[in-house]
């Protein structure tokens, strides 16, 4: 059976992973964020035959369907790209995920996991799995609060980088970042990732991949095969070749010492002039300009350009000039780069773990 769990981050929430797991019965978290009406189409949609809530205990859904035996998460994907999908990891997935990332990070016994990212998403969810498997110390927090991150006196902690720049990143041993590009002046106790929720989490750690982890680039896409990845989708549908590749739908590339290079998902490339920009570096850059409290780059279509590159900017001050920003990109990379449109924007759409939702970005460029 499928068991959704209803609740936020917290003792209570590991209790009922643990109750539903000895009973031979895969989880699904359910974000705290989503309103009651988009809960229900979530339960049903990826077929839930239990709920456990806040305010009881658990009861029966009548949509219900049943899981594999192994299985132990059904976690629904971001949205960030579509309508979200239930992704099927098994308990070997997720004992491999936990085994090859401890080993990485070199966990030790006197270690203690502090999770406090959305239990909903891989991201925050591994954190808990990960310590039940190793039997590592654990603290879970029902969501980020940069005072109790501080006061927690855990030495190893995930984080997206919105939340590491409202922490003193000494505090912690290690931090591992994921979710969204690292700041260029990451602090040397941070660890970057790449993985999705069909990898169980970060599969790739600063460009090298984890024990276990085979990566390969065809045609600039990224394919991942490894123990951790999804069964199948919840759907039944299984995203693997027959040799058990998963092409991830991300670009990217591997030099002579196998380190990653990851340059977006194949629709967010603008082709201007004839040119190919990537919008993650054009956006680390503009954010580091004063005058830039977030940024987001898109390409709108134009008859001389093909697309031109159009910058989407909260502005940290009252003033943010377009001949400014251009120069300020290219000082630090390709003309071609810089950003022949701006447009100041309140806010920037993202999904809880700071991920731009791209699909979005178009009409408010517009």
């Amino acid at each position: 059976m499928l068991v959704a769990l209803d609740l936020p981050g917290g003792d209570r929430f590991v209790d009922e992973l643990r109750r539903a797991w000895d009973a031979g019965d895969a989880v699904l978290p359910v974000d705290q964020r989503l309103p009651r009406v988009v809960k229900r189409q979530l339960l049903s949609r990826l077929g839930a035959g239990a709920i456990v809530e806040t305010s009881g205990g658990r009861r029966s859904l009548s949509e219900g369907r049943p899981t594999e035996p192994g299985d132990a998460l059904v976690v629904a994907t971001s949205g960030s790209t579509g309508e979200p999908k239930g992704v099927v990891l098994t308990h070997d997935a997720v004992r491999a995920s936990a085994e090859a990332t401890s080993r990485r990070l070199g966990v030790r016994d006197d270690d203690h996991w502090l999770a406090c990212l959305p239990m909903a998403h891989v991201g925050g969810l591994s954190v808990v799995t990960r310590a039940l498997h190793t039997g590592t110390r654990l603290t879970v927090h029902p969501g980020f609060d940069a005072a109790a991150v501080e006061g927690s006196g855990a030495s190893l902690v995930s984080l997206v980088p919105t939340a590491l720049r409202r922490i003193d990143a000494t505090l912690f041993r290690t931090i591992v970042l994921g979710g969204s590009p690292p700041p260029a002046d990451r602090p040397a106790n941070t660890v970057t990732t790449y993985g999705m929720t069909e990898s169980g989490s970060g599969v790739v750690y600063d460009r090298l991949p984890l024990e276990g982890v085979d990566v390969r680039v065809l045609d600039t896409e990224i394919h991942l095969r490894c123990p951790m990845l999804l069964r199948c989708y919840r759907d039944g549908t299984d995203p693997k070749t027959s040799d058990g590749w998963f092409p991830t739908g991300d670009l990217g590339a591997l030099d002579d010492d196998g380190l990653l290079t990851v340059h977006g998902r194949r629709g967010d490339l603008i082709i201007t002039g004839g040119e190919n920009v990537w919008p993650d570096p054009v956006e680390a850059l503009l954010r580091d300009h004063p005058a830039v409290g977030d940024a987001a780059v898109v390409g709108v279509a134009d008859d001389e350009w093909g697309e031109v590159v159009t910058a989407l900017i909260v502005p940290s001050e009252s003033e943010v000039p377009l001949a400014e920003l251009r120069d300020f990109v290219k000082e630090r990379a390709p003309a071609h780069w810089a950003p022949r449109r701006v447009v100041l924007v309140r806010e920037l759409p993202r999904t809880p773990l700071g991920k731009l939702i791209r699909q979005q970005l178009p009409a408010l460029a517009r």
